[in-house]
């Protein structure tokens, strides 16, 4: 009687790669439903609209400037103004078209605080609109 070790067969040996086939089915499928709703998502009612004399092609909203030198002072569209004038200046303004925008140029040396207070102003007269300017950075 031989005592020998029984040799056993190994089993399935895991799968180490990565099965292409689902995610290249799920991608497919997405192509198509993309190819499928992209005319949908352009308008596909034609219109021809009337003719007005009223109607301007794509009017810019009103803007203001204001400029806030190095001394501090404000000027409204290139005209100087004290601080209790701007804020009227503001309100009438906002009284008349409160989609203006506001485009704020402050010089460097400006104090923070100057800029907030000409903000407020602003916001207090009911422009929620404000652009801050500044120039491009040099290339360097």
């Amino acid at each position: 009687m031989a005592f020998g070790r029984l040799e056993r067969t190994s089993g399935p040996q895991p799968i180490s790669d990565i099965n292409m086939t689902p995610l290249v089915d799920v991608m497919l499928v997405l192509v198509v439903i993309f190819i499928l709703t992209a005319p949908l998502l352009a308008s596909s009612i034609r219109l021809d609209l009337p003719r007005a004399d009223g109607a301007a092609p794509g009017a810019p909203p009103q803007s203001l400037t204001l400029v806030v030198d190095k001394a501090g002072q404000v000027f409204l569209d290139d005209q100087p103004l004290t601080f209790a004038a701007l804020a009227q200046q503001l309100q009438e303004t906002a009284a008349r078209r409160p989609d203006t925008e506001i485009q704020l140029r402050a010089d460097a040396a400006v104090p923070y605080g100057r800029v907030v207070e000409i903000m407020g102003a602003a916001h207090a007269a009911g422009l929620q609109r404000i652009g801050f300017v500044a120039e491009p950075a040099a290339a360097r």
